[in-house]
């Protein structure tokens, strides 16, 4: 029999890899040999959100980032900013750890091993030996004594890294969607707070309660009874009608104020979702004079309100984007996902970013930001680790507080000697399926071109469907 290459080697690995794209077999979110596959195969070859870049402002600011066993130094150099691998070149001991602007051992400048003393600049050049007379001088030569650079790029007000020093770069992985969400002035955002929770889940499972907007009408049910027409329209039987902005059972004051309901509880459930500075602008809109067809009121609506947050918000000096032109020609989806860990939360100019790392099989660490836009000079400190609370702590919003209630549960029931598979809608669950695919293509070790195109398919992919990967 002829040798396997490696491709055929890593998908005879997989006896989880999936076969038909509506049926995810269920064993994927807590099977140990499956996790050692992802840990192995995926997430040393894709972008990672490593930190956001108002923590490490200025030349000599550091953060750790950490996922899977791999630690990295984030490193604002005056150069610009770097990554390298946290560990010494002596006997491997991390040399950094934590928040950088509280220095630990870090020395001006530069670190310091805390087992022997060893000393690496910014640069990632060691700078001190302690004793290095005791040493052979082949094993101290520069380049084996320096740091081990780590693939870093910068977008959206974020730092992304990638072990593999020969993936393709982050543009090429995640495709037009930046664009669009720059278009938005994601780089400029900075954040209001940072909550994180430990969950007792799969990463994946924390991931996918997010891909659809199906679930709202359970899970958040007072988003439903605000404005029943939109999710009716997009996940119900309702047909007809003036469309998801529209209630035809409702005048257009009614409408209006459906809305601005709306936008109340999702700025209570999620801050940055929809900010409490645009609510207020909104509100200032609850008698506008708009024409008499709900049809056509609606979005004159919207775009009156978009307008005035575009206009007030610059006079307090916020650097917002022209949300009416942004909405019209840089549309994203309610929720876009940066694979494989990242996503983000968009309505007006604020926005909602949410992180998750695995911890292992069932275990993930979950982060919130809440991000906004302040005028110059009043930004508020900013948050150089997050606020870490129990998963069912009442001090998280209420939607990702309701969205925490099903995660653990399913965890569990994943776990029914019944359940072989997760039965998805092609239209509405694509997102989960094209997420789960595009990992196989990681274990399979597909080429990393193949894999980028099939990356680039997730950008507003949101609510969609089941796509043909290319894979």
């Amino acid at each position: 029999m002829a040798e396997m290459d490696l491709s055929e080697q890593l998908s005879a690995a997989n006896p989880l890899r999936i076969d038909n794209p509506a049926l995810i077999p269920a064993a994927r979110y807590f099977d140990e040999d499956f996790y050692r596959l992802e840990c192995e195969h995926l997430w040393p070859n894709v972008w990672q959100m490593a930190c956001r870049l108002e923590q490490i402002p200025n030349p000599g600011d550091w953060v750790e980032y950490s996922n899977v066993g791999k630690s990295v130094i984030v490193v604002r150099t005056k150069d610009g900013v770097k990554a390298f691998e946290n560990h010494c070149r002596h006997r491997g001991v991390p040399i950094a750890g934590g928040k950088g602007n509280e220095h630990g051992n870090c020395a001006k400048g530069g670190f310091i091993c805390p087992f022997h003393g060893w000393r690496w600049n910014m640069d990632g050049e060691c700078t001190f030996v302690y004793g290095r007379h005791l040493f052979d001088e082949e094993l101290l030569e520069k380049d084996a004594l320096a740091l081990r650079p780590v693939k870093v790029e910068l977008w959206g007000g974020c730092a992304f890294i990638n072990h593999n020093p020969d993936a393709p770069s982050l543009r090429d992985c995640l495709g037009p969607v930046l664009d669009r969400l720059e278009a938005r002035g994601m780089s400029k955002l900075r954040s209001e707070w940072w909550f994180g929770t430990v969950l007792p889940s799969n990463w994946k499972v924390a991931m996918e309660a997010f891909m659809e907007g199906y679930h709202v009408m359970k899970t958040h049910p007072q988003l439903q009874h605000a404005q029943p027409s939109l999710y009716n329209a997009r996940y119900g039987n309702e047909t007809g009608g003036l469309g998801p902005l529209v209630n035809p059972n409702l005048g257009v004051k009614e409408n209006v104020q459906q809305c601005i309901e709306s936008m109340e509880l999702l700025s209570a459930g999620m801050a940055g979702l929809v900010h409490a500075k645009e609510v207020a602008i909104a509100k200032q809109f609850a008698d506008a004079e708009l024409p008499d067809d709900p049809q056509q009121a609606m979005p004159a609506w919207y775009a009156m309100v978009a307008g005035a947050i575009t206009k007030q918000l610059r006079e307090k000096g916020e650097d917002v984007p022209d949300l009416l032109d942004v909405m019209a020609n840089h549309q994203v989806e309610a929720v876009e996902y940066l694979f494989p860990h990242y996503f983000l939360l968009t309505y007006f100019s604020s926005m909602s970013s949410y992180r998750i790392r695995p911890l292992g099989p069932e275990s993930c660490m979950f982060e919130i930001w809440s991000l906004t836009n302040y005028a110059e000079g009043e930004e508020p400190e900013v948050p150089m680790e997050p606020t870490i609370l129990p998963f069912d702590s009442q001090d998280f919003p209420m939607i990702p507080r309701q969205d925490y209630s099903n995660i653990p549960i399913q965890q569990k029931g994943l776990h029914s000697e019944g359940l072989d598979v997760l039965r998805l809608s092609k239209d509405r669950e694509g997102l989960i399926s094209n997420y789960q695919r595009l990992i196989d293509g990681y274990i399979a070790g597909a080429p990393g071109e193949k894999l980028a195109a099939a990356n680039t398919l997730l950008g507003g992919n949101f609510d969609g469907p089941i796509k043909d990967l290319g894979l």
